[in-house]
């Protein structure tokens, strides 16, 4: 499958592009572009691998599905483009910035400057169709970000995985504590984050684990 990703990333994963699941799932995914309005844009599905390579990647955050709303996913899990409105996940995620960090809350959710340092920002499923959320799920995208996850797991040291809510933990079960920093809290939603997200603190954490490393800190 020809994909808009960085060279390293297709590197590892051309032979997972090559299984016979893949294959069903890009069939099923071409035909409900084909369809339906789907989200993110056809060229902005693989933009978490486009814009942050597999030898960069530092810090890892876990999804689930891409916003279902018009004009919002963009390919990096809680992210927005530039113009659109702040959704309510992320909105806390920014508060809980400002409490860890001190920082002012930004205007924009577009997150793709997290992204250019090193942070995956990773969906378990990568589309989903307007309007109604879950209805890409099961369809093999699951398995696909599972085994992206063993692979940086497995082949890379010392990098954070953050871990938000149930979904994200139970998916994060591949990861070899022994050789990377998992962070595990509630999730940001507003449902949740008043059960852990706040105060949580995963950025200055995540910071102090890569300076421990002696890696460059992420710019929240």
């Amino acid at each position: 499958m020809d994909v808009n990703i960085a060279p390293s990333w297709k590197k590892r994963l051309s032979e997972e592009f090559d299984k016979p699941y893949f294959q069903e799932l890009t069939a099923f995914v071409k035909a409900e572009y084909s369809q339906y309005t789907v989200f993110p844009p056809g060229k902005e599905i693989f933009r978490a691998f486009d814009k942050c390579d597999f030898d960069g990647v530092k810090v890892v955050i876990i999804g689930q599905d891409p916003y279902h709303g018009a004009g919002q996913a963009n390919g990096l899990c809680f992210s927005v483009r530039e113009g659109v409105r702040t959704p309510p996940s992320l909105v806390n995620i920014y508060k809980e910035i400002k409490n860890d960090l001190g920082k002012p809350i930004p205007s924009s959710g577009e997150l793709e400057r997290w992204a250019m340092q090193g942070v995956l920002l990773l969906n378990a499923t990568l589309t989903v169709r307007a309007s109604s959320p879950g209805s890409h799920q099961k369809k093999g995208w699951e398995d696909f970000t599972d085994a992206v996850i063993k692979k940086i797991s497995d082949e890379k040291e010392n990098v954070v995985f953050i871990l938000w809510g149930a979904y994200a933990q139970k998916k994060g079960e591949v990861i070899d504590r022994n050789k990377h920093h998992v962070i595990s809290s509630p999730h940001p939603s507003p449902f949740s984050a008043d059960r852990g997200f706040f105060g949580s603190k995963p950025f200055s954490k995540t910071n102090a684990y890569l300076k421990s490393k002696g890696l460059t800190e992420i710019n929240w």
